[in-house]
């Protein structure tokens, strides 16, 4: 089947911190295509044994966000406890879900664009120590690119749409 939102990777190649933005950024719009133009229903669709969906993969990528560079880099307390599961209840909408998502990519940016660099350590230990931000950008981009998949597979079974 013939990709109908393939989308270039990104070309930046100026830094470190430049290149692993641009490709976290890239990951995360290539989630946002994936629910772009669907109704309720079909976001909330639960098409896989788990309780997987496309919303809940949006609600769990938010808070990895908050938690990876709000917490564990930035040490925002608020954010030490979000939940990472995948189940949006009724009472939230697909539009606050998503709204609550760019709100959470922008806040993460800021940390990233205010860093000195890649070797910042993060405010809160990663198992037994501390880890650079460096890092925290490759594990969140890794788990978004992931998700990412996850949602490919669940737009294209919802209405046959493809690609990155």
């Amino acid at each position: 089947m013939l990709e109908s939102q393939r989308e270039a990777v990104p070309p930046n190649d100026g830094g470190e911190l430049d290149t692993g933005l641009a490709f976290l950024s890239f990951a995360r719009s290539c989630v946002l295509k994936k629910v772009a133009g669907l109704n309720e229903e079909q976001l909330r669709r639960r098409l896989v044994v788990s309780d997987t969906t496309l919303l809940g993969l949006v609600q769990h990528l938010t808070h990895a966000e908050l938690y990876w560079f709000g917490y564990t880099f930035a040490g925002d307390p608020r954010y030490a406890d979000v939940d990472l599961d995948m189940v949006v209840g009724p009472d939230r909408s697909p539009d606050q879900v998503i709204a609550d998502y760019r709100a959470a990519i922008a806040d993460s940016d800021a940390h990233l664009i205010a860093a000195a660099g890649p070797t910042v350590l993060t405010a809160q230990p990663v198992g037994d120590a501390p880890r650079t931000l460096r890092w925290v950008l490759a594990h969140m981009t890794s788990e978004t690119v992931r998700h990412a998949g996850h949602a490919d597979i669940l737009r294209e079974l919802i209405d046959g749409t493809t690609g990155r």
